[in-house]
Protein backbone atom coordinates (compact mmCIF):
# COMPACT_ATOMS: atom_id res chain seq x y z
CA UNK A 1 0.00 0.00 0.00
CA UNK A 2 1.72 3.83 -1.26
CA UNK A 3 1.60 5.53 1.85
CA UNK A 4 -0.37 8.71 2.11
CA UNK A 5 0.90 12.41 1.53
CA UNK A 6 0.40 14.32 5.11
CA UNK A 7 -0.69 18.16 4.48
CA UNK A 8 2.90 19.16 5.81
CA UNK A 9 4.92 17.28 2.95
CA UNK A 10 2.36 18.73 -0.01
CA UNK A 11 4.05 22.49 0.76
CA UNK A 12 7.55 20.82 0.12
CA UNK A 13 6.72 18.68 -2.78
CA UNK A 14 5.35 21.52 -4.61
CA UNK A 15 9.12 22.68 -3.68
CA UNK A 16 10.75 20.14 -5.06
CA UNK A 17 8.45 20.42 -8.23
CA UNK A 18 9.34 23.70 -8.84
CA UNK A 19 13.41 22.91 -8.49
CA UNK A 20 12.20 20.17 -11.06
CA UNK A 21 10.95 22.94 -13.51
CA UNK A 22 13.70 24.86 -12.56
CA UNK A 23 15.90 22.53 -13.94
CA UNK A 24 14.15 21.21 -16.91
CA UNK A 25 14.30 25.21 -17.40
CA UNK A 26 18.24 24.98 -16.82
CA UNK A 27 18.83 22.36 -19.21
CA UNK A 28 16.74 24.32 -21.99
CA UNK A 29 18.26 27.27 -21.70
CA UNK A 30 21.64 25.49 -22.22
CA UNK A 31 20.28 23.65 -25.38
CA UNK A 32 18.94 26.83 -27.14
CA UNK A 33 21.60 28.96 -26.15
CA UNK A 34 24.63 25.95 -26.78
CA UNK A 35 22.94 25.97 -30.10
CA UNK A 36 22.85 29.29 -30.79
CA UNK A 37 26.59 29.63 -29.90
CA UNK A 38 27.69 26.42 -32.39
CA UNK A 39 25.77 27.20 -35.02
CA UNK A 40 26.80 31.07 -34.95
CA UNK A 41 30.95 30.36 -33.96
CA UNK A 42 31.68 26.73 -33.93
CA UNK A 43 33.22 27.05 -30.45
CA UNK A 44 31.40 24.63 -28.40
CA UNK A 45 32.58 21.52 -30.60
CA UNK A 46 29.10 19.60 -29.24
CA UNK A 47 26.46 18.80 -31.88
CA UNK A 48 23.80 18.72 -28.88
CA UNK A 49 24.79 20.92 -26.40
CA UNK A 50 25.24 20.61 -23.83
CA UNK A 51 25.58 16.84 -24.48
CA UNK A 52 28.03 15.34 -26.75
CA UNK A 53 25.57 14.39 -28.77
CA UNK A 54 24.16 14.10 -31.91
CA UNK A 55 19.60 13.74 -32.52
CA UNK A 56 18.59 10.77 -33.47
CA UNK A 57 15.73 9.27 -32.59
CA UNK A 58 15.76 5.46 -32.77
CA UNK A 59 14.72 2.22 -31.36
CA UNK A 60 16.83 -0.92 -30.80
CA UNK A 61 17.02 -4.41 -29.57
CA UNK A 62 17.53 -3.22 -25.96
CA UNK A 63 14.60 -1.04 -26.45
CA UNK A 64 11.90 -4.00 -25.03
CA UNK A 65 14.20 -4.99 -21.98
CA UNK A 66 14.78 -1.13 -20.86
CA UNK A 67 10.87 0.08 -20.59
CA UNK A 68 10.81 -3.48 -18.72
CA UNK A 69 13.35 -3.08 -16.19
CA UNK A 70 12.29 0.86 -15.74
CA UNK A 71 9.15 -0.12 -15.04
CA UNK A 72 10.05 -2.84 -12.90
CA UNK A 73 12.45 -0.73 -10.62
CA UNK A 74 10.12 1.76 -10.72
CA UNK A 75 7.06 -0.55 -9.51
CA UNK A 76 8.73 -2.33 -7.10
CA UNK A 77 12.09 -1.11 -6.37
CA UNK A 78 10.91 0.57 -3.54
CA UNK A 79 8.98 -2.29 -1.58
CA UNK A 80 12.27 -4.67 -2.30
CA UNK A 81 14.50 -2.50 -1.20
CA UNK A 82 12.47 -1.85 2.17
CA UNK A 83 11.87 -5.78 2.80
CA UNK A 84 15.13 -7.46 1.31
CA UNK A 85 17.72 -8.76 3.31
CA UNK A 86 20.55 -6.39 3.60
CA UNK A 87 23.06 -8.51 1.37
CA UNK A 88 20.14 -9.64 -0.93
CA UNK A 89 20.01 -6.12 -1.59
CA UNK A 90 23.13 -4.93 -2.61
CA UNK A 91 23.50 -7.89 -4.80
CA UNK A 92 19.60 -7.32 -6.10
CA UNK A 93 20.75 -3.60 -6.83
CA UNK A 94 23.98 -4.35 -8.78
CA UNK A 95 21.82 -7.04 -10.35
CA UNK A 96 18.87 -4.44 -11.56
CA UNK A 97 21.69 -2.03 -12.53
CA UNK A 98 23.52 -4.26 -14.68
CA UNK A 99 19.86 -4.86 -16.30
CA UNK A 100 19.23 -1.47 -16.78
CA UNK A 101 22.69 -0.22 -17.63
CA UNK A 102 22.87 -3.36 -20.50
CA UNK A 103 19.53 -2.53 -22.15
CA UNK A 104 20.20 0.88 -22.32
CA UNK A 105 23.36 0.39 -24.29
CA UNK A 106 21.52 -2.62 -26.19
CA UNK A 107 19.27 0.35 -27.35
CA UNK A 108 22.19 0.57 -30.23
CA UNK A 109 23.24 -2.64 -30.26
CA UNK A 110 26.07 -4.77 -29.45
CA UNK A 111 28.69 -3.31 -32.16
CA UNK A 112 27.61 0.53 -31.74
CA UNK A 113 26.41 0.11 -28.18
CA UNK A 114 29.46 -1.72 -26.54
CA UNK A 115 32.07 -3.37 -28.71
CA UNK A 116 32.69 -0.10 -30.65
CA UNK A 117 32.75 2.83 -28.19
CA UNK A 118 36.26 2.46 -26.99
CA UNK A 119 37.60 1.53 -30.09
CA UNK A 120 37.20 4.74 -31.34
CA UNK A 121 40.30 7.67 -32.45
CA UNK A 122 40.26 9.14 -29.25
CA UNK A 123 40.16 5.80 -27.29
CA UNK A 124 42.65 3.79 -25.14
CA UNK A 125 42.53 0.35 -27.55
CA UNK A 126 43.94 2.37 -30.07
CA UNK A 127 47.44 2.36 -28.51
CA UNK A 128 48.06 -1.25 -27.35
CA UNK A 129 49.68 -2.07 -29.64
CA UNK A 130 52.31 0.28 -28.16
CA UNK A 131 52.58 -1.35 -25.03
CA UNK A 132 54.87 -4.50 -25.98
CA UNK A 133 57.49 -3.10 -23.61
CA UNK A 134 55.48 -2.15 -20.62
CA UNK A 135 58.77 -0.41 -18.85
CA UNK A 136 59.13 1.88 -21.67
CA UNK A 137 55.98 2.72 -22.37
CA UNK A 138 55.44 4.39 -18.98
CA UNK A 139 59.28 5.36 -18.46
CA UNK A 140 58.09 7.66 -21.84
CA UNK A 141 54.35 7.93 -21.15
CA UNK A 142 54.81 12.01 -20.63
CA UNK A 143 56.68 12.31 -24.34
CA UNK A 144 53.64 11.78 -25.67
CA UNK A 145 50.99 13.72 -24.21
CA UNK A 146 51.98 16.99 -26.18
CA UNK A 147 50.38 17.25 -29.42
CA UNK A 148 53.53 18.70 -30.44
CA UNK A 149 54.90 15.33 -29.09
CA UNK A 150 56.37 12.70 -31.19
CA UNK A 151 53.41 10.06 -31.94
CA UNK A 152 51.40 11.76 -29.56
CA UNK A 153 48.64 9.94 -27.85
CA UNK A 154 45.38 9.89 -28.32
CA UNK A 155 42.81 12.21 -26.37
CA UNK A 156 41.54 10.01 -23.63
CA UNK A 157 45.31 8.28 -23.26
CA UNK A 158 46.72 11.91 -23.21
CA UNK A 159 44.18 12.69 -21.02
CA UNK A 160 44.65 10.58 -18.45
CA UNK A 161 47.63 8.94 -15.60
CA UNK A 162 48.77 5.72 -17.08
CA UNK A 163 46.95 3.38 -15.32
CA UNK A 164 43.64 3.84 -17.48
CA UNK A 165 45.28 2.52 -20.58
CA UNK A 166 47.31 0.24 -18.33
CA UNK A 167 44.31 -1.44 -17.24
CA UNK A 168 43.26 -2.38 -21.27
CA UNK A 169 46.10 -3.44 -21.67
CA UNK A 170 46.63 -5.86 -18.91
CA UNK A 171 42.78 -7.13 -20.39
CA UNK A 172 44.65 -7.53 -23.67
CA UNK A 173 47.34 -9.73 -21.80
CA UNK A 174 45.38 -11.89 -20.23
CA UNK A 175 43.25 -12.66 -23.17
CA UNK A 176 40.26 -10.35 -23.44
CA UNK A 177 41.28 -8.12 -25.84
CA UNK A 178 39.33 -5.44 -28.11
CA UNK A 179 36.36 -3.14 -27.72
CA UNK A 180 33.82 -6.12 -26.83
CA UNK A 181 35.35 -6.80 -23.53
CA UNK A 182 36.58 -3.73 -22.91
CA UNK A 183 32.60 -2.67 -22.79
CA UNK A 184 32.02 -5.66 -20.50
CA UNK A 185 34.45 -4.18 -18.20
CA UNK A 186 33.52 -0.93 -18.08
CA UNK A 187 29.62 -2.13 -17.61
CA UNK A 188 30.38 -4.63 -15.36
CA UNK A 189 32.72 -2.49 -13.13
CA UNK A 190 30.94 0.57 -13.28
CA UNK A 191 27.28 -0.78 -12.38
CA UNK A 192 28.98 -1.95 -9.00
CA UNK A 193 28.99 1.61 -7.79
CA UNK A 194 25.59 1.53 -6.79
CA UNK A 195 26.72 -1.51 -4.16
CA UNK A 196 29.40 0.33 -2.73
CA UNK A 197 27.36 3.64 -2.22
CA UNK A 198 24.92 1.46 -0.67
CA UNK A 199 27.40 0.49 1.38
CA UNK A 200 28.80 3.64 2.52
CA UNK A 201 25.54 4.79 3.08
CA UNK A 202 24.69 2.51 5.61
CA UNK A 203 27.61 2.70 7.54
CA UNK A 204 27.52 6.47 7.36
CA UNK A 205 23.38 7.49 7.84
CA UNK A 206 21.76 4.33 8.83
CA UNK A 207 20.34 1.15 7.16
CA UNK A 208 16.26 2.89 6.52
CA UNK A 209 18.38 5.85 4.66
CA UNK A 210 20.80 3.70 2.26
CA UNK A 211 17.24 1.13 1.17
CA UNK A 212 15.36 4.41 0.38
CA UNK A 213 18.22 5.50 -1.76
CA UNK A 214 18.90 2.06 -3.49
CA UNK A 215 16.21 2.20 -6.65
CA UNK A 216 16.98 5.74 -7.14
CA UNK A 217 21.05 4.18 -7.45
CA UNK A 218 19.74 1.66 -9.85
CA UNK A 219 17.74 4.00 -12.02
CA UNK A 220 20.15 6.89 -12.40
CA UNK A 221 20.15 8.19 -15.89
CA UNK A 222 23.98 8.25 -15.44
CA UNK A 223 23.53 4.58 -16.57
CA UNK A 224 22.94 6.02 -20.30
CA UNK A 225 27.06 6.82 -20.11
CA UNK A 226 28.50 4.18 -17.74
CA UNK A 227 28.01 1.27 -20.13
CA UNK A 228 29.74 3.25 -22.84
CA UNK A 229 32.48 4.98 -21.51
CA UNK A 230 35.79 3.99 -18.85
CA UNK A 231 34.37 6.91 -17.11
CA UNK A 232 32.11 4.20 -15.30
CA UNK A 233 35.03 1.56 -14.47
CA UNK A 234 36.71 5.04 -12.92
CA UNK A 235 33.58 5.78 -10.81
CA UNK A 236 33.29 2.18 -9.13
CA UNK A 237 36.89 2.28 -8.24
CA UNK A 238 36.50 5.67 -6.23
CA UNK A 239 33.38 4.31 -4.87
CA UNK A 240 34.70 1.41 -3.77
CA UNK A 241 37.20 3.44 -2.09
CA UNK A 242 34.79 5.26 -0.53
CA UNK A 243 32.87 2.29 0.37
CA UNK A 244 36.04 0.77 1.97
CA UNK A 245 36.59 3.98 4.19
CA UNK A 246 33.29 4.57 5.81
CA UNK A 247 33.17 0.58 7.62
CA UNK A 248 36.47 1.04 8.57
CA UNK A 249 35.78 4.82 9.94
CA UNK A 250 32.59 3.72 11.62
CA UNK A 251 34.12 -0.18 12.60
CA UNK A 252 31.05 -1.30 11.04
CA UNK A 253 33.51 -4.44 9.84
CA UNK A 254 35.89 -7.52 11.45
CA UNK A 255 38.52 -6.14 9.68
CA UNK A 256 38.81 -2.35 9.77
CA UNK A 257 42.55 -1.79 9.38
CA UNK A 258 42.29 -3.80 6.08
CA UNK A 259 39.24 -1.88 4.78
CA UNK A 260 41.64 1.19 5.82
CA UNK A 261 44.59 -0.06 3.32
CA UNK A 262 42.93 -1.25 0.76
CA UNK A 263 40.50 2.34 0.43
CA UNK A 264 43.67 4.02 0.65
CA UNK A 265 45.06 1.25 -2.17
CA UNK A 266 41.98 1.88 -4.28
CA UNK A 267 42.10 5.82 -4.01
CA UNK A 268 45.46 5.25 -4.90
CA UNK A 269 44.69 4.13 -8.15
CA UNK A 270 41.58 6.35 -8.41
CA UNK A 271 44.29 9.25 -8.61
CA UNK A 272 46.33 7.54 -11.51
CA UNK A 273 43.72 6.82 -13.80
CA UNK A 274 41.91 10.12 -13.99
CA UNK A 275 43.75 13.55 -12.48
CA UNK A 276 40.77 15.18 -11.32
CA UNK A 277 39.30 12.58 -9.45
CA UNK A 278 41.90 13.52 -6.25
CA UNK A 279 38.61 15.82 -6.11
CA UNK A 280 37.68 12.44 -4.12
CA UNK A 281 39.70 13.46 -1.18
CA UNK A 282 36.71 16.04 -0.45
CA UNK A 283 34.58 13.27 0.45
CA UNK A 284 36.52 10.82 1.95
CA UNK A 285 37.48 13.77 4.13
CA UNK A 286 33.65 14.07 4.88
CA UNK A 287 33.58 10.68 5.80
CA UNK A 288 36.22 11.25 8.66
CA UNK A 289 34.63 14.16 9.10
CA UNK A 290 31.29 12.42 9.96
CA UNK A 291 32.47 9.69 11.98
CA UNK A 292 34.94 11.81 14.03
CA UNK A 293 37.70 9.98 13.62
CA UNK A 294 41.58 9.68 12.12
CA UNK A 295 41.74 6.34 13.04
CA UNK A 296 41.65 4.84 9.15
CA UNK A 297 43.93 7.90 8.08
CA UNK A 298 47.32 6.37 8.51
CA UNK A 299 46.65 2.62 6.63
CA UNK A 300 44.58 4.86 3.98
CA UNK A 301 47.83 6.88 3.77
CA UNK A 302 49.83 3.92 3.61
CA UNK A 303 47.87 2.58 0.60
CA UNK A 304 47.61 5.06 -1.71
CA UNK A 305 51.39 6.21 -1.19
CA UNK A 306 52.18 2.89 -2.38
CA UNK A 307 50.58 3.26 -5.35
CA UNK A 308 51.84 6.56 -5.99
CA UNK A 309 55.30 5.01 -4.75
CA UNK A 310 54.79 2.23 -7.88
CA UNK A 311 54.30 4.57 -10.47
CA UNK A 312 57.01 6.90 -9.72
CA UNK A 313 59.12 4.18 -9.44
CA UNK A 314 58.30 2.65 -12.61
CA UNK A 315 58.95 5.94 -14.20
CA UNK A 316 56.04 7.90 -14.37
CA UNK A 317 55.63 11.62 -12.40
CA UNK A 318 51.68 12.30 -11.99
CA UNK A 319 52.59 16.14 -11.48
CA UNK A 320 54.93 16.15 -14.48
CA UNK A 321 51.95 14.52 -16.21
CA UNK A 322 49.34 17.06 -14.94
CA UNK A 323 51.14 19.84 -16.11
CA UNK A 324 51.52 18.70 -19.38
CA UNK A 325 47.75 17.26 -19.55
CA UNK A 326 47.24 21.07 -19.00
CA UNK A 327 49.09 22.33 -21.75
CA UNK A 328 47.35 19.50 -24.49
CA UNK A 329 43.91 20.49 -23.00
CA UNK A 330 44.50 23.44 -24.41
CA UNK A 331 46.49 22.67 -27.81
CA UNK A 332 42.52 21.39 -28.60
CA UNK A 333 39.02 21.92 -28.39
CA UNK A 334 39.32 23.98 -24.60
CA UNK A 335 41.39 26.72 -26.49
CA UNK A 336 37.91 27.57 -28.06
CA UNK A 337 35.29 26.07 -25.65
CA UNK A 338 33.83 29.52 -24.00
CA UNK A 339 33.97 29.19 -19.95
CA UNK A 340 31.41 31.56 -19.84
CA UNK A 341 29.07 28.71 -21.49
CA UNK A 342 30.66 25.73 -19.97
CA UNK A 343 30.50 27.26 -16.81
CA UNK A 344 26.62 26.82 -16.11
CA UNK A 345 26.31 24.49 -19.44
CA UNK A 346 28.16 21.14 -17.39
CA UNK A 347 25.42 21.59 -14.93
CA UNK A 348 22.59 21.44 -17.19
CA UNK A 349 24.82 17.86 -18.22
CA UNK A 350 24.36 17.36 -13.93
CA UNK A 351 20.60 17.59 -14.33
CA UNK A 352 20.41 15.49 -17.20
CA UNK A 353 22.65 12.72 -15.97
CA UNK A 354 21.14 12.80 -12.23
CA UNK A 355 17.71 13.21 -13.20
CA UNK A 356 15.07 15.42 -11.86
CA UNK A 357 14.47 13.23 -8.50
CA UNK A 358 18.33 14.31 -7.50
CA UNK A 359 17.24 17.71 -8.58
CA UNK A 360 14.46 17.88 -5.70
CA UNK A 361 16.46 15.87 -3.21
CA UNK A 362 19.81 18.37 -3.62
CA UNK A 363 16.99 21.10 -2.79
CA UNK A 364 15.92 19.02 0.44
CA UNK A 365 19.59 18.64 0.80
CA UNK A 366 20.41 22.58 0.59
CA UNK A 367 17.49 23.32 3.05
CA UNK A 368 18.56 21.17 5.06
CA UNK A 369 22.45 22.12 4.93
CA UNK A 370 22.62 25.14 8.06
CA UNK A 371 20.92 22.53 10.60
CA UNK A 372 23.43 19.75 9.76
CA UNK A 373 26.45 21.92 9.38
CA UNK A 374 25.90 23.35 12.76
CA UNK A 375 26.31 19.94 13.90
CA UNK A 376 29.60 19.88 12.79
CA UNK A 377 30.74 22.50 15.13
CA UNK A 378 33.40 20.65 17.97
CA UNK A 379 30.51 21.92 20.68
CA UNK A 380 27.96 19.73 19.15
CA UNK A 381 28.88 16.68 19.77
CA UNK A 382 28.01 14.72 16.73
CA UNK A 383 25.73 14.30 13.84
CA UNK A 384 23.20 12.26 15.66
CA UNK A 385 20.68 12.15 12.88
CA UNK A 386 21.07 9.81 9.83
CA UNK A 387 19.47 12.76 7.41
CA UNK A 388 22.33 15.18 8.91
CA UNK A 389 24.91 12.86 7.70
CA UNK A 390 23.33 12.24 4.47
CA UNK A 391 23.09 15.89 4.11
CA UNK A 392 26.81 16.41 5.28
CA UNK A 393 27.83 13.65 2.16
CA UNK A 394 25.80 15.18 -0.39
CA UNK A 395 27.51 18.63 0.49
CA UNK A 396 30.91 16.86 0.03
CA UNK A 397 30.02 16.04 -3.29
CA UNK A 398 27.89 18.77 -4.64
CA UNK A 399 31.56 20.86 -3.63
CA UNK A 400 34.26 18.67 -5.97
CA UNK A 401 31.60 19.24 -8.47
CA UNK A 402 32.01 22.93 -8.28
CA UNK A 403 35.33 23.24 -8.12
CA UNK A 404 35.71 20.74 -10.78
CA UNK A 405 33.54 23.13 -12.43
CA UNK A 406 35.49 26.45 -11.45
CA UNK A 407 38.52 24.82 -12.58
CA UNK A 408 38.08 25.21 -16.44
CA UNK A 409 39.69 22.04 -17.18
CA UNK A 410 35.77 19.97 -17.80
CA UNK A 411 34.66 22.46 -20.33
CA UNK A 412 31.64 19.95 -22.40
CA UNK A 413 32.02 16.07 -21.55
CA UNK A 414 31.05 16.00 -18.27
CA UNK A 415 28.26 13.91 -18.60
CA UNK A 416 31.02 11.19 -18.77
CA UNK A 417 33.98 12.80 -17.24
CA UNK A 418 31.68 13.60 -13.52
CA UNK A 419 30.15 10.00 -13.07
CA UNK A 420 32.84 9.74 -10.64
CA UNK A 421 30.44 12.58 -8.61
CA UNK A 422 27.33 12.02 -10.33
CA UNK A 423 27.07 8.30 -8.92
CA UNK A 424 26.40 10.03 -5.41
CA UNK A 425 24.03 12.20 -5.76
CA UNK A 426 20.86 10.40 -6.25
CA UNK A 427 21.91 9.65 -2.52
CA UNK A 428 20.04 13.06 -1.75
CA UNK A 429 16.45 11.35 -3.11
CA UNK A 430 16.19 9.45 0.13
CA UNK A 431 15.09 12.43 1.36
CA UNK A 432 12.30 12.68 -0.79
CA UNK A 433 8.67 11.51 0.65
CA UNK A 434 8.31 7.69 0.65
CA UNK A 435 4.92 8.25 -1.25
CA UNK A 436 6.02 10.20 -3.77
CA UNK A 437 9.01 7.58 -4.70
CA UNK A 438 7.65 5.91 -7.44
CA UNK A 439 6.52 9.17 -9.08
CA UNK A 440 10.05 10.25 -9.11
CA UNK A 441 10.94 6.90 -10.11
CA UNK A 442 9.24 6.78 -13.53
CA UNK A 443 10.59 10.38 -13.77
CA UNK A 444 14.48 9.08 -13.52
CA UNK A 445 13.84 6.23 -15.92
CA UNK A 446 11.47 8.18 -18.65
CA UNK A 447 14.11 10.97 -18.96
CA UNK A 448 17.30 8.00 -19.57
CA UNK A 449 14.65 6.47 -22.16
CA UNK A 450 14.63 9.96 -24.12
CA UNK A 451 18.02 10.82 -23.84
CA UNK A 452 19.18 6.98 -24.95
CA UNK A 453 16.23 6.66 -28.02
CA UNK A 454 16.25 10.49 -29.17
CA UNK A 455 20.22 10.90 -29.04
CA UNK A 456 23.38 8.95 -30.09
CA UNK A 457 25.76 9.96 -27.18
CA UNK A 458 29.42 9.44 -28.40
CA UNK A 459 30.47 8.29 -24.80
Amino acid sequence: MTPRVTTEERAPYRADLRAAAAGVLLVAVAAVVGTVIERTHGSLHVNWPPLYASWFPHLGPGTPAALAVGAAVTLHGPSLAARLPWRRLLLASWTAALAWTWSLALIDGWQTGIARRLTTAYEYLTVIHRFGDLGAAVRNFTHHILNSGPDHWPAHVAGHPPAAVLTFVGLDRIGLGGGGWAGVWCLTLGTSTVAAVLVALRALTDEPTARRAAPFLVLAPSAVWVGTSADGYFAAVAAWSLALLAPAATRRTRYPAAAALASGLLFGLTCYLSYGLTLIALIAGAVLLLTRTWRPLPLFAVGAAAVATAFTLAGFSWWEGYQLLVERYYQGAAAVRPYAYWVWGNLACTVLITGLATVAGVRRTLMAAPTALRGLRPSAGSLRHPTDRLVVLVLAVLLAVLLADLSGMSKAETERIWLPFAAWLPAACALLPTARHRHWLAAQAVLALLLNHLLYTGW
